[in-house]
């Protein structure tokens, strides 16, 4: 591999298809390396974990740069090699919704997914509290993305961005890990048919996981 090389170390089923999405939707010009997960713990494998010091996906490596969390990455691709594009500007308009939603993917969306199926693992009964209050979290969180994609047919306005790139994880491969019915949540479900129709989603996930159909329905 050449220094100059940009690659995408993609964890299999993991949040770095995010990544490999990105490279396509912006056309960039990138090498993918696959790791699968280990057979014992589904976790990343030694030589994933050794890219990076935090060891998690995904990791991308630029020349002699190796970075990784997916929001970071994706300002950096956009910023770096796609000429701004998915991003929405200072001064444009969505730019707020923009923002607001490409930090809600992982600030509140995906931690609300996985606590969830954390305190399931503890105790699933209707007795624990904790548990029945990320319950209410949950349905408050995908009732909001609901009536979002109500009014726009993306997250941040009428052309898909970045800020969906981030999102969609959480709606369709997370669910392999934490299952969950989006039956009461029909926008979020046409949101999703716009998502699996475009060709660059195609190719990244095909490319990415292979093996795997994307979860674009309402159950897993």
């Amino acid at each position: 591999m050449a220094n100059n090389t940009l690659t995408v170390h993609h964890l299999g089923r993991s949040q770095s298809e995010r990544i490999v999405w990105l490279c396509e939707e912006l056309g960039l010009d990138y090498e993918l390396k696959r790791y699968e997960r280990r057979k014992d713990n589904r976790m990343a494998p030694p030589e994933y974990k050794a890219l990076h010091p935090m060891g998690t996906a995904p990791i991308i490596t630029d020349g002699q740069l190796v970075l990784g969390e997916s929001g970071a990455i994706a300002d950096y691709l956009i910023a770096t090699h796609g000429e701004g594009r998915l991003a929405v500007k200072r001064g444009q308009p969505g730019f707020a919704d923009y923002l607001y939603w490409f930090h809600f993917a992982n600030g509140t969306l995906q931690p609300a997914v996985l606590r969830v199926w954390y305190l399931e693992r503890v105790d699933a009964s209707e007795k624990n509290a904790a548990l029945q209050a990320a319950k209410e979290r949950f349905n408050l969180i995908f009732s909001t993305v609901e009536k979002r994609l109500g009014e726009a047919a993306y997250l941040a306005g009428p052309e898909l961005t970045a800020a969906d790139i981030m999102t969609v994880f959480s709606l369709t491969t997370m669910r392999l890990f934490k299952p969950y019915d989006l039956s009461p949540w029909p926008n979020i479900l046409a949101y999703l048919q716009r998502i699996g129709a475009r060709p660059a989603y195609q190719r990244a996930m095909q490319k990415a996981d292979p093996e795997m159909t994307p979860l674009l329905g309402a159950t897993p």
